[in-house]
């Protein structure tokens, strides 16, 4: 394992250290490297690694050795298994990758301002609710850039804990997915989200209320099937005289 023990091993070849001074080298180190823990999720079982400031990595790979290795090339950081008084940390994580709220905090730093104002706006998605690009650019402060959430979504360091699965094409179609298109309709199907009713017909609207949702929206589906209208855009509900949802909000309001 590319460890903190596995670089002390490595040096002591080269340049043998006394047992007292190798024990301080070591404790230095470990000092200054990051945890990781291995939990259940809904992807699998996952690598979970923690920096000073939060969660910085979120990855499904083979064993720890590989994981160690790419987080070194990534971020430039040792990786050390996680200790027994990391339990509470292990159990609020492994809560949150289940979808629960359980608030931990995310190390982000080594991102650009937009692509943080994108995982931002990304992780309020709720459990059971998608949102299409267009939106989440909207969202992030910056309309018409779909393309560049998909480039942010596609290199999403933080997969669950930042649902990226909840992100959807424009027509309402899943999309692509870091962990394979398959997993993502799976993940989507196991918190309940209508893929077929949203293909094509992302949006929907009650004449009780005058208004329109994104069809996930918690207000949408509480709308009888005999008073649900379905529409492809939102300019196609604004056009037919309904306003939007101040909760999902599909336009800008």
């Amino acid at each position: 394992m590319e460890t903190v023990a596995g670089v002390l091993r490595g040096a002591g070849e080269s340049i043998p250290l006394p047992e007292d001074l190798g024990s301080l080298v070591g404790r230095v180190l470990e000092e200054g490297a990051d945890v990781f823990f291995r939990l259940s999720s809904p992807l699998g079982p996952v690598f979970v690694a923690v920096g000073r400031r939060g969660v910085t990595c979120v990855d499904r790979v083979g064993s720890e050795e590989e994981f160690c290795r790419r987080y070194r090339g990534r971020f430039g950081r040792l990786l050390m298994p996680a200790g027994k008084r990391d339990l509470d940390l292990a159990g609020r994580l492994a809560a949150a990758l289940a979808g629960r709220q359980v608030e931990v905090p995310l190390d982000l730093e080594r991102m650009t301002p937009f692509q943080r104002r994108v995982m931002r706006v990304v992780r309020g998605i709720p459990r059971g609710e998608v949102r299409p690009y267009g939106w989440v650019a909207r969202e992030a402060g910056s309309p018409g850039a779909s393309r560049a959430v998909g480039n942010v979504m596609a290199r999403n360091p933080l997969p669950l804990l930042v649902p990226c699965h909840r992100v959807v094409r424009n027509d309402g179609t899943p999309g692509n997915y870091g962990f394979s298109p398959r997993e993502k309709v799976r993940l989507l199907r196991e918190e309940g989200v209508p893929l077929e009713e949203l293909s094509g017909s992302p949006y929907t609207a009650t004449p009780t209320t005058g208004v329109f949702c994104h069809t996930t929206c918690r207000h949408a589906r509480r709308i009888q099937p005999e008073n649900r209208l379905a529409f492809r855009s939102p300019a196609d509900a604004l056009r037919a005289g309904f306003r939007p949802c101040r909760v999902c909000r599909p336009v800008a309001v």
